[in-house]
């Protein structure tokens, strides 16, 4: 699905884009390629059942899986960072926080196998990012948000394209619709850490929000952070 000029979406349950045993589920988490004219990158990249798919949806867009160079994951969620090993094994790098790096080297309870009774094939992080990092890649400068709380590595990654900036949230904010917060059965949740996340990218003006599952947000993204931060002032605080 392609969302702007060189900007597609490649997975999610939960838009119909992969299927992963569930009908608009969240067993499969959103990924995206951007297409750079030198290459391509990739934020996140499913839970390793559907990267068939993700393969012939690419396909569809003239975009070849062997043309990507770099794969950005905002956490170590199985839904979400299932298939690094698929990528590791076409020697596309790596990149998460340090803390994801170290959960999906492990393939621990931090990857959350559990929750869909499957398990997390552990994967080695070729290059980490730290927060406020940004890495250069194929003409594009990336910034890491590190925003921790859904886990203690949760990641927005942060660029300019077609004159617009875009945010990768991941799963910092629930999709709409579906619930305001990430999934909070995680073994690493913070609550505390949740809502100062949430207080710093509530301050952040984007163009358009890309999330872990659901819809894109393509009218003022910090209106909907805004939001949630409201969510869990309210419901939280105790």
């Amino acid at each position: 699905m392609q969302l702007l000029k060189n900007l597609f979406q490649v997975s999610g349950d939960l838009n119909g884009l992969t299927w992963a045993g569930k009908d608009a589920g969240f067993e499969d988490g959103n990924s995206y390629i951007l297409e750079t004219g030198q290459g391509l990158v990739m934020f996140d990249c499913g839970c390793g059942e559907t990267f068939d798919q993700i393969c012939q949806n690419m396909a569809y867009w003239n975009l070849d899986i062997d043309q990507v160079h770099a794969c950005f994951l905002t956490h170590a969620h199985l839904d979400h960072a299932g298939a690094a090993h698929n990528l590791r094994e076409r020697t596309v790098k790596l990149i998460a926080h340090p803390e994801t790096a170290e959960a999906m080297s492990k393939g621990d309870e931090r990857c959350c196998g559990y929750l869909y009774h499957k398990s997390f094939i552990p994967t080695t992080i070729d290059q980490t990012i730290k927060d406020n990092e940004t890495i250069e890649i194929l003409g594009y400068q990336i910034k890491a948000l590190h925003l921790p709380g859904h886990t203690r590595g949760c990641t927005a990654y942060v660029f300019e394209h077609q004159d617009k900036t875009i945010l990768i949230s991941g799963d910092i904010i629930g999709t709409l619709l579906a619930g305001d917060f990430g999934w909070s059965g995680s073994i690493d949740f913070d609550r505390k850490l949740y809502i100062e996340s949430l207080r710093r990218l509530a301050k952040i003006d984007t163009d358009i929000m890309l999330p872990g599952h659901g819809m894109a947000y393509f009218h003022k993204p910090r209106r909907r952070v805004e939001a949630v931060l409201n969510q869990a002032l309210m419901q939280w605080r105790g």
